[in-house]
């Protein structure tokens, strides 16, 4: 088994942080994104959408996408539990998880791609207005996420989560789609300073 990985990329540290909370070292194989190793044929070969991370198993089969290869290793190493303990708290994971992806982490993913002058090459074609209309919906759903955290430990409750991780991800990712936090977001800013201190985050 080895992980192929992408460095500072969101869903890449989103495995590695995983893995690290879980206590689990999987061997890794660089994939340098900036010379485009991602695009080559051999890669392509291992994920047709030419994305890390990849995760591949012994059989020489290839899982892709972060949650997937995530939801694999809690499979097999169930503790601590990062989907949740039982049916009523994964629900809960699931639906958090999937809001911070689909309502903030691709708001902030559309701003980067299409307002960066570096990801000209790699989002064809490249629509600065459309990455622009994103803010403001990255905006609304930290105010919402401010106001969640202003009674909770964590996104879904006491428990720290694979939302968190997606969560933290998306906000590190912040500073390079050139989108600023707010200040008064006190509820989240205080969360990400603390998760951000978990020895996992600089996986």
């Amino acid at each position: 088994m080895r992980l192929f990985d992408g460095g500072r990329v969101p869903n890449a540290r989103r495995v590695r942080i995983f893995l690290a909370e879980k206590g689990i070292d999987v061997p890794k194989v660089p994939v340098d994104l900036g010379k485009m190793d991602h695009r080559t044929p051999e890669f392509a070969a291992r994920n047709p959408l030419q994305r890390v991370p990849v995760l591949e198993l012994d059989d020489g089969s290839h899982l892709t996408e972060s949650v997937a290869i995530c939801r694999y290793f809690e499979e097999l190493h169930p503790d601590p539990p990062l989907f949740g303990r039982d049916a009523r708290e994964r629900a809960f994971v699931d639906m958090w998880q999937r809001r911070v992806e689909l309502e903030l982490y691709l708001a902030v993913q559309a701003a980067f791609r299409h307002t960066h002058p570096g990801m000209a090459g790699h989002e064809v074609p490249q629509i600065p207005a459309w990455g622009e209309a994103n803010r403001p919906r990255a905006l609304a759903m930290m105010a919402l996420l401010d106001r969640e955290l202003a009674s909770k430990a964590f996104v879904v409750g006491e428990q720290f989560t694979i939302a968190d991780i997606s969560l933290m991800v998306t906000l590190d990712f912040l500073k390079p789609a050139k989108i600023t936090m707010p200040e008064d977001l006190s509820n989240l800013r205080r969360w990400h300073g603390e998760v951000s201190g978990r020895p996992s985050a600089a996986a």
